[in-house]
């Protein structure tokens, strides 16, 4: 089968490579290279640098809306196009182009968690669960009709950074089993009562706002790590959280209060309290929080 792949970051890397195995890739569509460090040089994305490698013709548009992309896009004469976090708004006319249509790997069981960060708002909420969606690409943001899903359960210790690379095994092997079964597979349509959206992480929800449960900071902590990682200030300095778990607050800590000693730092939330096992201060790298308390003193 031929295939245009559209994707950018490595989550949709797992996809390309297998796809490379039983199919040929014609294009490869990923977001143009930013700028980046403090020379500003412009980095190519993991799938962009993937492709090269690979001998792959690579097109990076800034939009699909023009009519000359999309007349370039059908030119190609694909199959079908295969979507994963590519990052562009695809018009009516790119969904159209191959006569199989376009098919898409998001990062939720869909039609719950539409949207930018699923993978981060299911840990955040609390979800028992997650998976991969195999559906197919329509206007409408993530409401296509789904052709295929594969659960994994988010355990209590989860990041989003260990789930990411579990979604992205599962999205290559449900892909690859939906090509090979394509022609024998109806797709489901999706149940709009049950449609949850999964925003688009704001820069000021980094911050931790203490006057919340403990529990639901604990989960926002590891929904945000690696990135974009969640912090507090203390004296003008910030400090990323990276681990922590809830426990009860006997020391009576007043809200976003600290204790600590040589080995420990406890913060006072709404309901229970924050301590923290993994932190990073400004400027330096990622440490366990009794390495940190050796050499740095909070209180």
């Amino acid at each position: 089968m031929k295939i245009v792949f559209m994707g950018t970051p490595e989550f949709a890397l797992p996809v390309l490579e297998e796809l490379n195995k039983k199919h040929e890739i014609v294009c490869v569509y990923t977001r143009a290279p930013k700028e980046a460090g403090r020379g500003k040089e412009l980095q190519k994305s993991p799938v962009h640098l993937w492709a090269e490698t690979n001998g792959i013709k690579v097109r990076t548009p800034k939009s699909l809306r023009s009519v000359e992309e999309q007349v370039r896009f059908a030119e190609l004469k694909a199959d079908i196009s295969i979507v994963a976090a590519y990052g562009l708004i695809l018009p009516k006319e790119i969904i159209e182009a191959f006569p199989k249509g376009c098919l898409n790997v998001h990062g939720s069981l869909l039609p719950r968690w539409r949207g930018a960060a699923p993978m981060q708002r299911a840990i955040e909420a609390g979800d028992e669960k997650t998976g991969i969606t195999i559906m197919q690409v329509v206007e409408a943001l993530d409401a296509g009709a789904m052709y295929k899903k594969g659960e994994i359960v988010i355990d209590e210790d989860m990041t989003v950074g260990s789930l990411h690379d579990k979604m992205a095994k599962l999205g290559a092997e449900l892909m690859i089993d939906v090509l090979d079964n394509l022609d024998n597979i109806k797709p489901e349509p999706q149940n709009e009562d049950l449609v949850t959206y999964a925003a688009k992480i704001e820069k000021e929800e980094s911050k931790l706002d203490f006057d919340n449960d403990a529990v639901y900071l604990e989960r926002k902590i590891r929904a945000f790590n690696p990135y974009p990682a969640t912090y507090f200030e203390y004296r003008n300095e910030r400090f990323k959280l990276l681990k922590c778990i809830v426990v009860d607050n006997e020391r009576g800590l007043k809200i976003g209060e600290l204790f600590s000693d040589n080995k420990r730092l406890i913060i006072g939330c709404k309901s229970k309290a924050l301590e923290v096992l993994q932190i990073q201060r400004q400027g330096k790298r990622a440490m366990l929080t009794e390495e940190l308390l050796r050499g740095f003193s909070f209180v």
